[in-house]
């Protein structure tokens, strides 16, 4: 499929499975509530020198929060592989097989994201700053595409050791195209970018419309960059 035609499908898809989407939006805005209620918290348990305050709201509030996060994060997963089979329907919800899946994206992100910091890490010791700079940022481009790719390969099995053979992610890169990828990407991201900054002026009036907007755009988004990633990875033969 075309990029073009990509994302006209994916803007519409959410509207194919309202109820999914009305749902992750308030599993959204309870994310947003607890996270925010877990900041307060924390900063009234510290002003308070309440260290059981403190621990308290501040674990309660990360575990609802991650447990909420994981579950949003696995049924993207789920609608990744829908887009994958380029089907219309909506993935049904299963919250325990999403809040696993969602835990285990989670691990590739750092295995991903990680392995390019120890490296440029080792890299600072034996060479000279700039050429360091240079290497980590062209190291950072690859990763974070290979990560992408390894999205793809863990909606379509749901297998970790699937997702984290890094080789196949970066020759994924390539059967993609390298500049579909790069375009995709930039086009996705300014369009996530301008609904957050319309979202940021509307909470600079109303900080509350402003957080219940933020939940809904936010599910929307899932929704939107999930379906338009698993078009996009349809290609690959």
């Amino acid at each position: 499929m075309e990029i073009v035609d990509i994302l006209k499908d994916a803007m519409v898809y959410p509207a194919h499975n309202i109820t999914s989407l009305i749902l992750y939006i308030a599993l959204g805005i309870i994310a947003g509530i607890v996270g925010g209620g877990t900041i307060v918290g924390m900063a009234m348990g510290y002003a308070d020198k309440n260290v059981f305050m403190l621990l308290g709201s501040g674990l309660i509030g990360i575990l609802i929060f991650l447990v909420v996060a994981f579950a949003i994060s696995g049924y993207e997963l789920d609608i990744i592989k829908y887009g994958i089979i380029r089907s219309d329907e909506g993935p049904r919800i299963d919250f325990l097989r999403q809040f696993i899946n969602g835990a285990r994206l989670f691990l590739v992100r750092i295995v991903y994201y990680l392995i390019p910091v120890i490296i440029s890490s080792i890299l600072s010791i034996i060479f000279q700053h700039w050429v360091t700079t240079i290497i980590s940022i062209i190291l950072l481009v690859i990763f974070a595409l290979a990560e992408f790719m390894a999205e793809c390969r863990l909606a379509k099995t749901e297998d970790l050791v699937y997702a984290l053979s890094i080789k196949d992610a970066i020759e994924d890169i390539t059967r993609v195209g390298i500049i579909n990828l790069l375009l995709f990407i930039i086009i996705v991201a300014i369009i996530a970018v301008v609904l957050l900054l319309i979202l940021a002026f509307v909470m600079k009036w109303n900080s509350y419309i402003g957080g219940l907007l933020m939940g809904i755009v936010g599910v929307y988004l899932v929704f939107f960059i999930g379906r338009a990633s698993g078009l996009l990875y349809s290609n690959v033969e």
